[in-house]
């Protein structure tokens, strides 16, 4: 999930526009894709009343995280294994309770490749929120060297996304995102000399941000030998914006939208404050904000594509997330359906055809939030009540719907 949303950003190298061009994570069975570790297709999921132990998300594994079976290797596939070098024991900067840390590491890839598959296996799921796999150009590995060589500790602290230019979102891993694999000849490009950057929300909730547990977390690549030319995958990100006031039963500072966007930008920077700016513009067409449980934002595709998969992202408050497409035309269709969010089953879902999308096509997200589980979760109690807006914290929310995709041309900024 990367988790922000910045004004002038490409998504995924596509411009799925925010504000011009704004920008931010997660991972079912259709007839022609075939998954591990999935619960069933869309129209399946989460049909049942949402629950409070659906939203009881972190840590509910004790620490530890079991993956399904990898699926047998197909024709001109590999696996390569990359873990961090070492543990690192997280810790929230400015009073915060969320870490999310950035770390090189050498797939090893020497000649052309396509990644068809990962399984990210987090050391520390008690401690480990989310991860994003991006990867990195040979011509920009040595500026991630840099960044890391002048960051004490082992990575560098990276909100927002991987703090450097040109990295490609290729793989990410939240509660119930195991390996996917599509049965299309898909893959994203490994170009040679190219490395990945695991970027790990770390929540420290448990400890208030303090250090407590280490985490020296792996993958699992599955890489082709590049003989055979696939069609390049890109990840697309369809944001919407968060306006959750306080329930009529809360008072307090925070629940002053003003105070707690302060309060985010406190604790992740002043691209946070951006990041509410500029959704809120560009969603809601620079209109004041409206305060509600339920949001949404309409993007309009700029190419040629074909979509694979979906997902959907958002934390212990969400309730349902759905992303349409031209939602009240007469082409209208539902891509992904969750009327029962279940924080601990973020699979991607592939379509059971794929989709093409022509330029002008629309998009809409909708995300439906409830303040009321703040007083419900453990994980959530004690802290306090707050006006909820876009955030990176495991206590903030995001609304968030991802793409798995093929375009077959790519806008120039």
């Amino acid at each position: 999930m990367n988790d922000a949303v910045r004004p002038a950003r490409w998504l995924g190298g596509v411009a799925l526009a925010l504000a011009g061009t704004l920008l931010v994570a997660s991972c079912a069975k259709g007839n022609d894709s075939v998954t591990t570790g999935a619960k069933g297709d869309a129209a399946a999921v989460g049909t049942q009343t949402p629950s409070v132990s659906a939203h009881g998300g972190h840590g509910g594994h004790g620490g530890t995280f079991s993956a399904p079976p990898a699926a047998p290797l197909r024709p001109s596939e590999r696996f390569v294994n990359v873990k961090l070098a070492e543990p690192y024991r997280p810790a929230a900067p400015a009073g915060g309770t969320d870490e999310y840390r950035c770390f090189i590491v050498d797939p090893g890839v020497t000649e052309k490749a396509f990644l068809t598959g990962s399984q990210f296996l987090p050391q520390n799921s008690a401690i480990v929120h989310h991860a994003i796999i991006f990867r990195l150009d040979p011509d920009k590995v040595q500026a991630a060297r840099d960044l890391d060589a002048k960051t004490p500790g082992e990575g560098w602290t990276c909100f927002g996304d991987a703090g450097l230019e040109g990295s490609g979102w290729v793989g990410h891993w939240a509660p119930g995102a195991n390996e996917t694999l599509l049965t299309e000849k898909v893959g994203y490009p490994m170009p040679p000399g190219s490395r990945l950057v695991m970027q790990i929300h770390y929540n420290l909730l448990a400890s208030r941000g303090k250090p407590a547990e280490s985490d020296q977390s792996s993958m699992r690549l599955r890489l082709t030998d590049g003989k055979t030319d696939l069609k390049p995958l890109q990840t697309g990100q369809l944001p919407a914006p968060i306006e959750l006031p306080c329930t009529a039963q809360e008072s307090g500072p925070l629940c002053d939208r003003d105070a707690a966007v302060k309060d985010v930008v406190q604790r992740f920077g002043a691209q946070a404050g951006e990041t509410v700016t500029g959704l809120n513009e560009f969603c809601n067409k620079g209109k004041p904000p409206v305060a509600g449980t339920t949001q949404h934002c309409d993007t309009k595709f700029p190419a040629k594509a074909t979509i694979y998969a979906t997902a959907g992202h958002m934390h212990l408050l969400g309730r349902s997330i759905k992303i349409e497409m031209n939602p009240g035309t007469p082409k209208a269709r539902t891509l992904l359906d969750l009327p029962s969010y279940d924080f601990d089953d973020q699979a991607i879902r592939p379509l059971p055809k794929p989709v093409d999308v022509k330029p002008g096509d629309v998009f809409r997200v909708t995300c439906t939030h409830d303040a009321g589980l703040r007083r419900q979760l453990p994980a959530l109690q004690g802290l306090p009540p707050r006006y909820v807006v876009w955030g990176e914290g495991t206590s903030d929310e995001m609304c968030l719907g991802l793409l798995v995709m093929s375009p077959e041309e790519t806008p120039r900024a």
